[in-house]
């Protein structure tokens, strides 16, 4: 089995100032992130980096809440629309085209705002992406075909500390850490990156937008219904078209993954939004423990005030 390095790639000195400078607003799904971002860059003369997983592939608009036409007309909006569905993505690539986005934004004399749900590229973003082995795809194949509970279970038995700290329902990263696993005979911990970057971020301006939970499992709620009004299973047949059900990645999102079933006739349209609701609602969950207890951050209460005074507050310190 090779062996890797566990040297961690290096940033341009440059860039702790760009981190430094930057505002961050993230967040679980459906939040409010989009719109408080909007009202920032208007107000400070920003433009917005996307950091969604999601939003990087053309024709997953709906179900992503990706920023309408208009609101990319208000405000630059940057990494969006960057792979077919049919294409591979991963956060490597998202990080370095990321970071030389925002220097573009830097050298126009704009401010930059990172804003999403995605926190596995925030993570990315501020420590780096470790110098991990390239894929393998006879052993990532063989992965893919298995059930997520059994990756998951070879995963703790292989590598017993990266199974307390990653998802056992996200299978994408349960591959990739087992795929790690396999070439390398080492822990996937072990190409872990520096996390004393964080300290490059000014908590003050990483705003992490809250909601009761009531209020939160209401909005998701919401905006399914909206979703669904606004062409999601439409979206998600031209995408099957196109190549989706290809995509271990992009199959599996929230949403996509209930319709194609329904699609597919083993779920009623009804029993298909109730699926979608809840899985949100569980992302949802997953995403504020991440953020309270990953990166140093400011709490935003989103009830608290209308989004232009909370701005007010915000921008005081």
């Amino acid at each position: 089995m090779r062996r890797m390095s566990g040297a961690m790639e290096n940033q341009p000195s440059h860039l702790d100032s760009l981190l430094r400078s930057a505002f961050w607003i993230a967040g679980p799904t459906a939040s409010g992130k989009s719109q408080l971002a909007l009202k920032l860059a208007e107000r400070m003369d920003c433009e917005i980096i996307s950091v969604d997983s999601m939003q990087v592939y053309r024709g997953m608009d709906v179900g992503t809440a990706k920023p309408s036409v208009d609101e990319r007309s208000r405000i630059p909006h940057h990494m969006l629309d960057l792979a077919e569905i049919h294409e591979s993505y991963d956060v490597a690539k998202f990080r370095r085209q990321a970071l030389l986005e925002a220097e573009k934004v830097q050298q126009r004399g704009r401010r930059i705002i990172f804003c999403g749900g995605t926190g596995f590229y925030f993570q990315a973003l501020i420590h780096g992406v470790g110098n991990g082995p390239p894929s393998d795809p006879n052993i990532r194949n063989a992965l893919e075909i298995m059930p997520v509970e059994d990756l998951f279970s070879e995963l703790k038995e292989k590598d017993p500390l990266t199974a307390k700290s990653i998802d056992p329902h996200n299978k994408r990263r349960l591959v990739r850490a087992l795929e790690v696993v396999r070439i390398t005979g080492a822990s996937f911990t072990s190409f872990k990156t520096d996390w004393k970057r964080s300290e490059l971020v000014d908590a003050s301006r990483f705003w992490v937008l809250e909601h009761s939970s009531s209020s939160l499992r209401n909005r998701i709620d919401e905006r399914v219904e909206v979703m669904m009004k606004s062409g999601w299973i439409q979206e998600t047949q031209r995408l099957i078209d196109s190549g989706l059900k290809g995509n271990s990645t992009a199959s599996q999102a929230i949403g996509y993954r209930q319709i194609i079933e329904h699609l597919e006739g083993k779920t009623s349209r009804d029993t298909m939004i109730q699926w979608i609701k809840t899985k949100t609602w569980q992302f949802a969950k997953r995403q504020r423990t991440w953020f309270r207890h990953q990166i140093k951050n400011r709490p935003v209460n989103m009830e608290a005030d209308r989004p232009e005074n909370l701005l007010n507050e915000l921008l005081k310190t």
